[in-house]
């Protein structure tokens, strides 16, 4: 994204804001407009079109840097072929956008930070037993095509007053591709755990290069709570409900993530379409009729969701794409007796 472009995005922010629900103690400014999830979905949609047809021209203005005629031909075919595939992204991204506003509603996603009703990190008063976030645990997650290290480290951040602790996640992929991501979790005292946000990068090698170690080449998703006008939200519920639905992350155009309550009585064999793709020997270990389970998506990704299984004092233990077949589970823990016996994937 070109700097103007990225100005233009960040103005549109100070004027429209995307929704949030349950639990994020959401607040219309005065005067705003009642339907303001559907004009940030619209001004977003504007915003898109706009990207869309300035990475054009700087496509276009490449290929004409190519001397090769032929190739220079199949530049600028390749520059309209992916302007269409652009444009119609848009377009899914303002239709999801609208579908989300009749999840969340249409209120402005204002939520305001009360510095003492979080808990200090190392002296949790209510922990979500769902989400735990003890310093020192750690998770092992694996997919037929990557590995996920989670690790709640030893180490605080403060951001708009609340200090958050950080959980240090690194996915290294069967392709030499990685991702090395902070993440800042901040606990109130009433249960709810919040998302402050996280810096992350994504990392790769290249044929050629000597040496040939991994190098930066994104960090696509970052967000900070206050800078650019990003805010947090909810990262898990302290009493969640089936219909429950909120915003994890409000970093528009950058990382906007939404969450929907599926079950919070799930156990293997009573699911019905929750069981699609769940390994039955590894519910059958975590669930006993209340494991949670969430559908998560992103409205930068339209038409792509996964499902996450959550057991009682372990968190997240599975995660399924329906769309691809992905499966990633947990395999290993070192906090928790049940994963001393955790099937392989």
């Amino acid at each position: 994204m070109n700097r103007t472009t990225t100005r233009w995005i960040l103005a549109l922010t100070a004027v429209v804001s995307l929704v949030a629900e349950a639990g994020a103690t959401p607040r219309a400014s005065r005067g705003s407009s009642p339907h303001v999830c559907s004009a940030t979905a619209a001004a977003l949609y504007a915003a898109c079109k706009a990207q869309t047809l300035g990475d054009a021209f700087l496509a276009k203005a490449k290929c004409s840097n190519v001397t090769d005629a032929r190739d220079r031909r199949q530049c600028l075919n390749d520059v309209e072929t992916e302007k269409a595939d652009a444009k119609h992204t848009c377009r899914e991204m303002r239709d999801g956008r609208r579908a989300a506003c009749r999840v969340v509603g249409q209120n402005a996603y204002d939520p305001t930070v009360d510095q003492t009703l979080f808990d200090d990190p190392h002296a949790l008063v209510h922990a979500n037993p769902y989400f735990p976030l003890a310093v020192g645990n750690h998770w092992e997650y694996r997919s037929p095509g990557e590995t996920d290290t989670v690790d709640i480290v030893d180490e605080t951040k403060l951001i708009n007053g609340v200090r958050c602790v950080v959980a240090r996640d690194v996915v290294e992929k069967t392709t030499g591709e990685s991702e090395h991501t902070n993440d800042w979790y901040a606990q109130a005292k009433d249960g709810n755990t919040w998302y402050f946000g996280e810096e992350t990068a994504d990392l790769a090698t290249f044929a050629g290069d000597v040496p040939r170690l991994p190098e930066v080449v994104s960090i696509d998703g970052s967000f900070k709570w206050g800078r650019n006008r990003d805010k947090g939200g909810i990262i898990f519920l302290a009493s969640p409900k089936v219909g429950d639905a909120y915003l994890e992350e409000f970093s528009l155009a950058n990382a906007e993530d939404v969450t929907e309550v599926l079950s919070t009585t799930y156990s293997y064999g009573a699911g019905g379409d929750l069981d699609q793709l769940v390994p039955a020997p590894l519910a059958q270990i975590m669930c006993a009729g209340d494991c949670v389970v969430t559908k998560n998506y992103s409205l930068l990704e339209p038409g792509a969701f996964a499902r996450k299984y959550y057991a009682k004092g372990i968190g997240v233990f599975l995660e399924v794409e329906v769309q691809t077949g992905e499966v990633v589970q947990l395999v290993g823990c070192n906090f928790d007796a049940r994963c001393a016996a955790l099937p392989p994937p």
